[in-house]
């Protein structure tokens, strides 16, 4: 396992995170544990949840490991979010100072701890005042609450004008952005990553298979079974994601992944992975779960490193879709200055 430190922070993690989002729908009790066991015995140490992931199930299962795991707990960088509805009153779901501080303080009384290392912001509030939500980060921070705060699905305005707002006004800045990013999306290169970049947070990617596109279950000439987070019906197969140029574009790159996979060694999943976690202002992919076996299979991407010119091949058989103007080669070239001439 590798190491970065959590964005501009000075904090350290595994560059392969924990996601939990099965916890509590996929993965029971026994399971999660079983999980959390398996990622620790592996050199992880960020474990990444959410209020709304099972209704408070999966922070509750943490919890639990947690209070019987004290020394482990001193070990790990745990994340949470909140944002998203824990209720049905109007006040239950959004990023107020209201709805922020219970949702903190309930995530907090789930997990068992009187602290989380990174909170997060599910994703962007149009409704509440910026500078209110931004204040309400900086005063959990000071009080103990949390160590760190960041984004996720934010887009790249959005990220920077928090990034912003936060340094003018004096509040302790954002650390990470958690977007989807994979090789089949790559969308965020556009804003996103330029944005995290240009402020110092660490990329946080969730959903590096692509839903299980790139775990290499697929095959041309099978339609697949089961969802995944890409959203198209498994019934229907690849006939209801998408266009047919998106759908060439995905099959071509999981050739392509999988003829690097048998070339080397290794899985479509681990090479996938491997691709991303160095992609530019990436601190720590997140991996999902069902299984021990899955897991595990994942976190051998730690011990994949690929070549030059296997990296080049990927990302340029990826290279995202996007309109011609304000991004494709031309734009691209008005933003481009050579010095000397």
């Amino acid at each position: 396992m590798r190491y970065r430190t959590l964005g501009n922070s000075g904090a350290v993690v595994s560059t392969y995170a924990l996601g939990t989002m099965t916890f509590g729908a996929e993965a029971d009790q026994e399971m999660a544990h079983t999980l959390l066991d398996t990622y620790l015995e592996a050199g992880g140490t960020f474990v990444d949840t959410a209020d709304v992931y099972s209704a408070g199930v999966s922070e509750e299962m943490i919890g639990s490991w947690l209070a019987s795991h004290p020394t482990e707990r001193e070990q790990i960088v745990l994340a949470t979010k909140g944002r998203f509805p824990m209720g049905t009153g109007p006040n239950d779901r959004g990023t107020s100072r209201r709805h922020l501080t219970r949702a903190l303080d309930a995530s907090l009384r789930r997990l068992g701890t009187d602290h989380v290392d990174l909170y997060q912001l599910h994703a962007w509030d149009p409704v509440t005042p910026l500078e209110e939500t931004l204040r309400f980060l900086d005063d959990a921070v000071r009080s103990g609450k949390i160590g760190y705060y960041g984004f996720s699905n934010f887009l790249g305005w959005q990220l920077t004008k928090a990034v912003h707002v936060a340094r003018a006004l004096g509040f302790t800045p954002p650390v990470t952005v958690q977007p989807q990013y994979s090789l089949l999306v790559r969308e965020i290169e556009s804003e996103i990553v330029p944005a995290a970049l240009d402020a110092g947070l660490g990329l946080l990617p969730w959903s590096p298979l692509g839903g299980g596109w790139l775990s290499g279950k697929y095959r041309r000439d099978t339609d697949p079974t089961g969802a995944t987070r890409l959203g198209e019906d498994p019934a229907r197969g690849m006939e209801a994601w998408g266009p047919r140029n998106k759908q060439e574009r995905t099959w071509r790159i999981i050739d392509a992944v999988a003829g690097i996979a048998a070339e080397i060694g290794a899985t479509s999943a681990q090479v996938s992975l491997a691709w991303l976690e160095v992609q530019p202002a990436v601190t720590s992919v997140i991996l999902g779960a069902r299984s021990v076996e899955q897991l595990s299979e994942n976190l051998s991407a730690a011990q994949v490193q690929l070549s030059a010119e296997h990296l080049e091949q990927l990302s340029a058989l990826s290279s995202p879709v996007v309109s011609d103007y304000p991004y494709g080669e031309a734009a691209d070239a008005q933003r481009f200055r050579e010095i000397g001439y």
